[in-house]
């Protein structure tokens, strides 16, 4: 189980990191990070998982952002190099946002991308 700590690939937004820290504290743990993988599926042929892990894998990828830790495995980074996690809160949408310049394309609901 080895992990590395690099200075390029996905990156996430203050108000991201602060509400990742936020929903962290809400559930009283410090030994979760927030994964971000890509995965085939979706409208587009491949979609973003967003979620909190308390595992690591072989060769993830860790980035940290404050208190929080982003871990991106190594199959998925090439597909997040550059792109930017962010929080939305407004009357439209609230949630999190990949912004990501690898995309080719993506579809409708902007959860999956080519």
């Amino acid at each position: 189980m080895t992990t590395e700590v690099t200075t390029t690939g996905i990156s996430l937004t203050e108000v991201a990191a602060a509400k990742v820290a936020a929903l962290l504290a809400q559930e009283g743990r410090d030994d979760l990070n927030l994964r971000v993988a890509v995965q085939p599926g979706g409208c587009s042929g491949l979609r973003y998982q967003l979620y909190f892990d308390d595992r690591n894998q072989d060769g993830d990828i860790v980035r940290e952002f404050g208190s929080v830790k982003v871990i991106v495995d190594k199959m998925s980074d090439p597909y997040l190099m550059g792109a930017t996690v962010d929080f939305v809160d407004t009357i439209e949408k609230q949630g999190f946002t990949i912004d990501n310049p690898n995309a080719q394309g993506s579809c409708a609901c902007g959860d999956s991308f080519n």
